[in-house]
């Protein structure tokens, strides 16, 4: 029955019907070259100047999420998580609107959604996983006909340089594969749920084929496995099929310093310092970040993929963390040794304050939770600070 309603559903969207593909504009050359911008995971769609700020410290694209704007249903542009039935006009006509100013301010855009039919997102889930999608393949075929129908209303968008299909996927969380387990226990793992709903290249392969029936030339973006670790590839037997794919992973790691909880630590861990990572405890420092990044790109250069193709799609800690700008530092000086694309989070979060490196190292003031209590926009003023100048300094010479 899936199936049936999802051929149905590829043929009309917001009520227009399909005549066809068209001419969709081409951006893969965009991604020739090192691209350097930031995550907007914001609550309210940004405004222009928002873009234009972005665009001020010199940067070319912006990876934009849009799961926490407000939705005309359930679920921001999917409607249901819980049964696909086309995308809401008033969400698709918010989302247009937010696509030209970006195009507007000189960024391009990747597309990035944090929830798929049988996938919504875990903060708009009461903080529960939900993993459906990677259990009953029946989910494929309605998140299959959503980016059929989102390509063909977003494919002629100038601004548009990639579709992310989403975010962070973790087929392999409870479901028999550790994070960060060995290379031989990801193979494995991978033998025996090849061609099963938990494989993600498959389900890549899947949604890709729905978009290329619609639109032919916009790139793919497609996230590693266990959150975009970036570990990740490791299972993966090749690249995917589609000659205009973007490979992305997020570093966080070693994330039990990076993250929120650390800073709730009675002792927090330290950069440098011996962190918890894995099934045990390493020494993180310049050159430990730079063997583990390297694990994509050596994945990338097995696999005859160029590097050009492989991007950091997020990275970054806690901006009142001790050790934050000198692990930003050591991060970036590692993505761009191997010019890599890349995109920090987060720029000028409305809904969280920990990661955004313009507010410094001190507590953000009140008025910024008030503005989310209320649900107005953030009033708080930012400024390029010392915990922002590994970032800043890049996109600078990126204008340059």
């Amino acid at each position: 029955m899936r199936l049936i309603v999802s051929s149905l559903l590829a043929l009309t969207v917001a009520g227009s019907v399909v005549t066809g593909p068209a001419h969709a504009a081409d951006l893969i050359g965009f991604w020739d070259k090192p691209q350097h911008g930031g995550n907007s995971f914001n609550r309210l769609p940004p405004d222009e100047a928002y873009f234009k700020a972005l665009s001020g410290y010199g940067a070319t694209w912006v990876r934009l999420s849009y799961d926490k704007w407000k939705p005309a249903k359930r679920d921001y542009l999917i409607g249901d998580a819980d049964k696909y039935e086309g995308i809401p006009a008033a969400d698709l006509k918010m989302l247009k609107e937010t696509l030209d100013r970006a195009d507007k301010a000189g960024l391009k855009v990747v597309i990035t959604p944090l929830s798929l039919p049988g996938m919504r997102w875990s903060q708009n889930n009461g903080n529960k996983f939900d993993g459906r999608i990677w259990q009953d393949k029946a989910w494929w075929a309605e998140a299959a006909s959503f980016w059929r129908d989102l390509a063909r209303e977003l494919r002629d968008h100038p601004g548009v340089a990639a579709y992310n299909i989403i975010n962070e996927p973790a087929p392999e969380k409870q479901n028999g594969l550790a994070e960060h387990a060995d290379r031989k226990a990801m193979l494995d793992w991978y033998a025996g749920k090849k061609g099963s709903a938990s494989d993600l290249v498959a389900f890549y392969e899947t949604v890709i084929a729905a978009i290329r029936e619609v639109d032919p030339a916009t790139p793919i973006m497609a996230d590693a496995g266990w959150y975009a670790a970036a570990d990740g590839f490791t299972y993966w037997p090749s690249g995917l099929s589609d000659q205009k794919v973007v490979y992305s992973f997020h570093m966080y790691e070693p994330y039990a310093a990076t993250s929120a909880p650390n800073m709730k630590r009675e002792k927090p861990y330290t950069y440098p310092g011996k962190v918890p990572f894995g099934e045990g405890d390493e020494d993180w420092d310049k050159a430990r970040v730079a063997s583990y990044l390297d694990q994509p790109v050596q994945w990338a250069k097995d696999k005859g993929i160029p590097l050009n193709r492989v991007v950091a799609g997020e990275f970054g800690c806690m901006r009142r963390w001790t050790g934050c700008k000198a692990y930003l530092e050591d991060v970036l000086t590692t993505l761009d040794k191997n010019s890599l694309h890349w995109a920090f989070y987060s720029f000028r979060e409305d809904s969280w304050d920990g990661m955004d490196y313009e507010l410094g190292s001190k507590k953000v003031h009140w008025k910024y939770w008030d503005a989310i209590d209320a649900g107005t926009p953030d009033p708080v003023k930012r400024t390029a600070t010392p915990e922002f100048e590994p970032i800043a300094k890049r996109l600078a010479k990126e204008e340059q």
